[in-house]
C-alpha cells in the first residue's frame, strides 16, 4: 500500500513513520510537512510546504494513494478558540478535501484524543474543535475514515515529543508507564501500536470509526498476529 503521512516529526508521527518503513505491507510513504524529516529511506519521499493545508502545488503527486495518516496537531494551551480552530479544523479539512477529490478510494485516519466531543457542544474548547473536525472528516467521500482517540501514549524507540511539557511528563513518569503497560494494558497505548493500527485499518478496516486505546491496541495485535 502507498500512504501519505502528515506530522511525521511529532511524537505520534515519528512512531507511525517508523512502523510504515518497517512494514512489508507499506511500499511507499509520502511525508508532507513544513520542514524535512531529515531521514533517508528507499520507501520515503518528502514534500515540504509552508502551508500544509494548501496542497494545490502538489496535486500532480497526490493521486493513487491508499491511505492518509494525519498525525499533525497543536496544543490548545494558551490559544483562543478561533486560533485553535484555524490550526486544527480549518487546516485539516482544507487538505482532506483535496485528498478526497484526488483519491476517492483512500482511507483517512485522524489522530484526535480521548475525550473528544462528538456533540461539539461540551465545555472543553479543544474537545469541541476536535469533535467538529472528526465529524467533518467522516462526511467526506473517502472510502473509509477512522478517528483515533488515544489516551496516554507511551513513546518508544527513543521517540520524544517536541512539546516541552510533554517531555517533562514522560521523563518523570517513564518508569511508572513501563509498569502500567502490564498492569493496565488498555489504560494506555504506544506510538508503535498506533502506527501498526493505522496500517491495519487501511489494509483490512475496523468495525468502528471511533477508536480508543482498547481498539487501537487490539488492531495493532491483529496485525501482529497475521
Amino acid at each position: 500500500m502507498r500512504v501519505i503521512l502528515f506530522g511525521g516529526s511529532g511524537m505520534v508521527g515519528q512512531g507511525v513513520l517508523r512502523e510504515c518503513l518497517a512494514s512489508p505491507a507499506v511500499t511507499e510513504v509520502l511525508s508532507i510537512g513544513r520542514t524535512s524529516l531529515g531521514q533517508a529511506h528507499e520507501k520515503l519521499t518528502e514534500i515540504s510546504l509552508p502551508d500544509v493545508g494548501d496542497l494545490s502545488s502538489a496535486t500532480g503527486r497526490l493521486r493513487g494513494w491508499d491511505g492518509c495518516f494525519w498525525c499533525l496537531g497543536v496544543s490548545s494551551a494558551g490559544r483562543e478558540e478561533a486560533e485553535y480552530r484555524r490550526l486544527t479544523f480549518d487546516l485539516t479539512l482544507r487538505a482532506a478535501r483535496t485528498l478526497a477529490a484526488e483519491n476517492p478510494e483512500m482511507t483517512f485516519t485522524y489522530v484526535s484524543g480521548a475525550g473528544t466531543d462528538s456533540s461539539e457542544q461540551g465545555r472543553s474548547m479543544w474537545a469541541r474543535v476536535k469533535g467538529a473536525t472528526e465529524n467533518a472528516l467522516l462526511r467526506l467521500p473517502f472510502r473509509a475514515a477512522y478517528m483515533f482517540r488515544p489516551g496516554l501514549i507511551r513513546p518508544g524507540h527513543g521517540i520524544r515529543s517536541k512539546t516541552r511539557s510533554y517531555r517533562i511528563f514522560y521523563t518523570v513518569l517513564g518508569p511508572f508507564l513501563a509498569v502500567g503497560r502490564f498492569l493496565f494494558p488498555n489504560a494506555m497505548t504506544s506510538s508503535e501500536q498506533i502506527g501498526r493500527a493505522m496500517i491495519e485499518v487501511v489494509y483490512r478496516g475496523a468495525s468502528s470509526k471511533i477508536l480508543g486505546n482498547r481498539e487501537i491496541n487490539a488492531l495493532a495485535s491483529r496485525r501482529a498476529s497475521g
